[in-house]
């Protein structure tokens, strides 16, 4: 009996108080061994004391970290139900913009109240948190505020997309408007054009003075020339391709180097890069290819303007007829014997009767001299008017080979569908000098070959 108690004494069934789990397993493995219970009732008391304490320390932990966990999980819903409320503010306050246009009442008020009810939750929000006043059920809170979240975003998105959309359209509504002004423009620029062709005058520059010249009226005037060499230039090619000749050959003679050509018909604008190269020659000097002229050394301007005003109204045939011996009578007998080669006009009229009469101090009256008079005409009136400015007008070439340049230069075959992407565009030859006035530059006019060999020159002015 005493071996029994010694297996059985207290300090042998002790419990660790930090380890409610194992007391409960000595206990009950003790008991379940000895079939004995302790015999010292008062040490039993403790042990269960222990025990109940170490139960209700457990459970106390226990408690506190679940109500940790809920307060936390209680506060993410509480913040996801601000973060959803903002977003559903700034869903609504897009659906007000975009009611302001077009005008929608209806709407307007819709998003008011809609606004005015979300402020009102975070205000409640903002109480509960105060008085930790938290809902049930925070997961499903958590979960139902995302998704208004997320609801109200897609709201905002679809409302900017809806406001890009009308964007859109006011501009596409706006292009289709500005096409038909410059539809309009066109048809009233052909016209006006049109009518200029039909009366070859300048009437639109009457009553200029010299004190209001501009840029603007020398472009005007250049317009002209070039019109009026283009059809002198048309002309020639007709009456080379009666005379029989091989317009190849003749383009090749023109440039120096052989170009390539996009198309069979662009040949013509060697022969008009030609042609204005001759009728241009000395445009830089104020006596233009008359070498004998003196000119006054004072009030220059007030001459060439004078000179222009005189010529711009009247018919180059019947102001030669009028004054055979005047400066711009003797500029069209240089410039016609310079131009017109003897071969070229005995080949075209089977004589040189043109020329014969120019150098007895006669006119031709044939439609071939009317015309190249005409050009004439706008080349002189374009150099009197360039002389007319302060400082005067100045003419610039652009040589063969030199790097395409938009400030500078105007291609006369931009337009060809043919043209390469890839295409780096050289200057194969210039068409139409251009011309700078103060530090205004109008565009020389030139023909870019599809390739050239040797290294690319830079933009050169040439007096001519």
């Amino acid at each position: 009996m005493f071996l029994q108690m010694e297996s059985v004494k207290p300090s042998a069934v002790t419990p660790s108080k930090s380890k409610l789990a194992r007391t409960f397993a000595k206990v009950l493995h003790v008991r379940a061994v000895t079939g004995i219970a302790p015999v010292d009732g008062l040490k039993n008391l403790k042990v269960d004391a222990d025990l109940n304490n170490e139960a209700n320390m457990c459970k106390s932990t226990i408690n506190e970290e679940d109500e940790e966990i809920q307060e936390r999980k209680a506060k993410e819903a509480l913040l996801a139900k601000a973060f959803a409320s903002i977003a559903t503010v700034k869903a609504s306050y897009a659906q007000l913009q975009n009611a302001q246009s077009p005008y929608d009442p209806d709407g307007i008020q819709a998003a008011d109240q809609l606004i005015v009810s979300e402020f009102k939750t975070l205000s409640e929000l903002k109480q509960c948190y105060f008085k930790k006043q938290f809902g049930p059920l925070p997961d499903r809170a958590i979960l139902a505020a995302k998704l208004k979240e997320l609801q109200s975003v897609n709201k905002t998105f679809e409302i900017t997309a809806k406001k890009l959309e009308s964007q859109a359209r006011l501009k596409e509504s706006e292009i289709l408007f500005l096409r038909e002004k410059l539809e309009e423009a066109t048809t009233h620029n052909r016209s006006i054009e049109k009518k200029l062709n039909q009366s070859g005058s300048l009437s639109v520059l009457d009553n200029l003075h010299i004190s209001g010249l501009s840029p603007s009226h020398f472009f005007t005037v250049l317009r002209h020339t070039v019109r009026s060499i283009r059809s002198f230039v048309k002309l020639l090619v007709n009456e080379m391709r009666s005379a029989g000749w091989d317009i190849d050959a003749s383009v090749n003679a023109i440039i120096e180097q052989n170009a390539v050509y996009w198309k069979e018909d662009h040949k013509c604008f060697a022969i008009e890069s030609f042609v204005c190269r001759e009728m241009f020659d000395s445009f830089n000097f104020p006596n233009f290819s008359l070498p004998n002229e003196s000119l006054p050394d004072r009030n220059k301007r007030q001459l060439f303007f004078g000179r222009f005003n005189e010529l711009k109204s009247l018919k180059a045939k019947d102001f030669l007829a009028g004054t055979p011996r005047s400066p711009f009578a003797k500029f069209c007998r240089i410039k016609y014997l310079k131009l017109v080669h003897p071969k070229m006009e005995a080949s075209f009229f089977g004589n040189l009767n043109q020329r014969n009469l120019l150098n007895a101090g006669e006119f031709p009256d044939t439609n071939f001299f009317t015309s190249f008079a005409e050009m004439a005409k706008r080349v002189w009136l374009l150099h009197c008017l360039a002389f007319s400015f302060e400082p005067q007008a100045s003419i610039f070439q652009v040589g063969k080979g030199c790097r395409f340049s938009d400030v500078y230069m105007e291609s006369v075959n931009d337009n060809d569908e043919e043209m390469s992407v890839e295409f780096e565009p050289q200057v194969a030859f210039t068409v139409v000098p251009g011309f700078r006035i103060g530090k205004t530059v109008i565009q020389s006019q030139v023909y870019l070959s599809q390739h050239h060999q040797g290294k690319v020159k830079k933009l050169t002015s040439t007096n001519q």
